[in-house]
């Protein structure tokens, strides 16, 4: 029956670190490929927001497409249809349109 005991001999014990290598690797791997690129797609999203100006022409989270009018730091207003101007947060809107597309 001793056999089926496995320990390791008198004297020597695992290192800490090898126990731990696989979470450390795993934390590295989420970081690379999960918290990295969502840090860096946020930044460029600010960045987008904050060089926002008059005449671009913009979508916002919900999907109404227009051509900013006026720019404050935290609204943003937009022309959707002739006389139609709409008030939205800066944070509502989610990108830009190509200066060819129509809004």
């Amino acid at each position: 029956m001793d056999f089926l005991l496995m320990t390791q001999p008198q004297g020597q014990s695992q290192n800490p670190i090898v126990a731990f290598l696989p979470l450390i690797l795993l934390i590295v791997i989420f970081y690379f490929m999960l918290i990295r690129p969502q840090q860096k797609r946020a930044k460029e999203h600010r960045k987008m927001l904050d060089d926002l100006k008059s005449g671009d022409k913009v979508f916002t989270i919900g999907g109404v497409r227009g051509t900013i009018v006026a720019v404050d730091d935290s609204r943003i207003v937009l022309r959707v249809a002739d006389n139609v101007k709409i008030s939205f947060n800066k944070s509502a809107i989610a990108g830009q349109l190509p200066d060819s597309e129509e809004p």
